[in-house]
């Protein structure tokens, strides 16, 4: 395994502008670099390849916690808890997970606990999996009827962006936001 500032080192420097080429594979690390500025201590994920490259880079870190969840909904848990004990969290998942999170959604929602979740878009372009299209296409429409604030990103400067200003929202606003990572963004899959 790589060693964080090992895999630190070819991202672009704060305010700098990713430029188009390999721009795709660069946004884990400003991503992780903004969530490590924003002092998150923990990160919860159901493994997936869309945030694969952010996982690695976690999971290296040895002042954050890494939870494998085997399922979404513990990750909100997760959330709940790390904040309680005066941490801040960020929930990695796939957009398929979505749909098992809407019950416990509703625990930092009522408690007005922060969440933060960065979701990887699948059923949308390119895709190869049938059974990816209906969450999909029920994502944005659960999380906000769940009263989450849902923010999106289609290229690696929006999603670097958006992230930001969502962490800030989450931490400092004490609100429930789902940052939508869409599938073009993270790149046709192939099996």
């Amino acid at each position: 395994m790589h060693s964080v500032e090992t895999a630190l080192d070819p991202a672009p420097k704060a305010g700098s502008a990713l430029s188009d080429v390999g721009a795709r594979h660069l946004w884990p690390s400003e991503v992780y670099r903004i969530l490590k500025t924003a002092n998150v201590r923990q990160m919860a994920y159901v493994p997936d390849a869309g945030h694969s490259a952010l996982i690695k880079l976690f999971s290296a870190d040895p002042d954050v916690v890494s939870n494998v969840l085997t399922t979404e909904e513990e990750g909100v848990a997760i959330a709940v808890g790390a904040w309680l004990g005066g941490q801040r969290s960020v929930l990695l998942m796939q957009s398929s997970g979505v749909g098992n999170c809407i019950n416990m959604l509703s625990l930092p929602a009522i408690g007005r606990f922060p969440l933060l979740m960065l979701v990887t878009m699948r059923g949308e372009w390119a895709e190869f999996n049938p059974w990816q299209v209906p969450m999909s296409r029920a994502t944005q429409p659960a999380l906000e009827a769940m009263g989450l604030r849902v923010m999106r990103a289609e290229t690696p400067e929006d999603l670097i962006e958006t992230v930001e200003a969502a962490a800030a929202l989450a931490y400092e606003a004490d609100q429930q936001i789902a940052v939508l990572i869409g599938q073009r963004l993270i790149g046709k899959k192939k099996w």
